[in-house]
């Protein structure tokens, strides 16, 4: 059982996402957007105690989009953690960042950040946009979930795990069987206070059971709000980051900006 004292402690932690590094189809500016968020997160008055990457790391999984992004990240100087996105690929990953497991095998894993658990589940499916939550790893999630009940716990994905409203980006998303299949084990470990994911582009709060989820922003280029269409747009506003706060048992999350 965790000890209660350890849960006093506190922790921060940034999230970033999306920063697609080698991208041009929305301008070529995605390595000095992932600069200017670097940027302004070593503007933030707390240094990080890690680092979290949701996916979509380099738009065309080579090599030196990989190497480009883990520079700029270094810059940091925090523990990094990265999931693959739908734009990734997960055996070139495996060869610029410490992941367990091998080549292109699902990326899985936890670790604890001060008194909170950051458990890691990769919900791609590769070749596709879309994501999937294959039996496997939903019994990783379950099993990983039951070694530590009592330790407060937030999962990170990529693809966010409830429907967003919009139908161009539920089209890719994760289907409704696994989003129900996810939220079912969520509610048997009320330990988990949060569920964060990328994918998306912008901002998105909602609710599982009794959890908070959200999605945060790109580090690239942010999607328009539009419910309707069925063709996904992407505007001017400024490239994003999430930074999480665990203090005296309570999570908080606020959405930082970068300069464009």
């Amino acid at each position: 059982m965790t000890d209660p004292l350890a849960l006093r402690g506190s922790s921060i932690f940034v999230q970033l996402s999306d920063p697609h590094v080698g991208a041009v189809w929305a301008g070529d500016h995605s390595v000095g957007a992932l600069t200017s968020t670097v940027d302004a997160v070593l503007q933030l008055p707390d240094h990080p105690d890690a680092v979290l990457v949701t996916g979509d790391l380099a738009d065309h999984a080579a090599d030196d989009e990989y190497e480009i992004v883990r520079h700029e990240l270094a810059r940091i100087d925090a523990p990094l953690y990265v999931l693959p996105g739908n734009h990734d690929d997960r055996s070139t990953m495996r060869r610029h960042f410490d992941l367990p497991g091998r080549g292109d095998a699902a990326v899985q894993y936890s670790v604890d950040v001060g008194p909170l658990r950051l458990l890691l589940l990769d919900s791609t499916r590769p070749g596709e946009a879309r994501g999937e939550f294959p039996r496997e790893r939903l019994a990783w999630l379950e099993s990983t979930l039951a070694e530590a009940p009592d330790r407060p716990t937030l999962v990170a994905l990529h693809h966010p795990p409830f429907r967003t409203g919009s139908a161009a980006w539920d089209q890719i998303g994760l289907p409704a069987t696994d989003r129900a299949a996810f939220a079912a084990i969520l509610a048997c470990h009320p330990q988990v206070r949060c569920v964060v994911a990328g994918h998306v582009h912008r901002t998105i709060a909602a609710q599982l059971g009794a959890r908070p989820a959200m999605t945060v922003p790109s580090t690239y280029v942010q999607a328009r709000l539009d419910l309707t269409s069925d063709e996904i747009a992407f505007g001017d506003d400024p490239p994003g980051f999430a930074v999480h706060v665990f203090s005296d048992g309570t999570l908080t999350s606020h959405v930082q900006l970068a300069n464009p």
